[in-house]
């Protein structure tokens, strides 16, 4: 009888090729960049790769070694971990998705330097709001 090893079972997968949680890695690499108000030239000259690099590393096109990650994670200012949350659950990722427009809206409100300005967006949002 032919015995199956554990690694017989699991699908080959060429050693190069991106996976969804590489794509999910960098989606995460990027809203914590665009949070900070980063470029992607800025972050790729923080953790000392090129500008094509960082942007493979973005879409998920290149893998990211542990090292890497670790040194991406400095520069952004959060736990590796960060990179991870909401990986497996649909209902986390549409708060994290949530989360990430709040804290958008948030650093573009501090940007507007009319008070005018600032107050019309408060009374537009309390408006929407009121209607829900």
């Amino acid at each position: 009888m032919n015995r199956l090893s554990a690694l017989d079972m699991v699908p080959a997968r060429p050693a190069n090729r991106a996976s969804d949680v590489d794509r999910y890695v960098g989606q995460r690499i990027r809203e914590r960049r665009v949070m900070l108000g980063l470029s992607q030239q800025q972050m790729a000259e923080m953790i000392g790769v090129t500008y094509q690099q960082a942007h493979k590393y973005e879409r998920g096109i290149n893998r990211i070694s542990a090292g890497r990650l670790f040194e991406i994670a400095q520069v952004l200012g959060v736990a590796v971990s960060f990179f991870f949350e909401g990986l497996e659950s649909d209902a986390e990722q549409d708060s994290q998705n949530r989360q990430r427009m709040c804290l958008e809206l948030a650093r573009n409100f501090a940007m507007i330097r009319n008070e005018r300005h600032q107050d019309a967006l408060s009374q537009l949002a309390r408006a929407l709001a009121a209607e829900a």
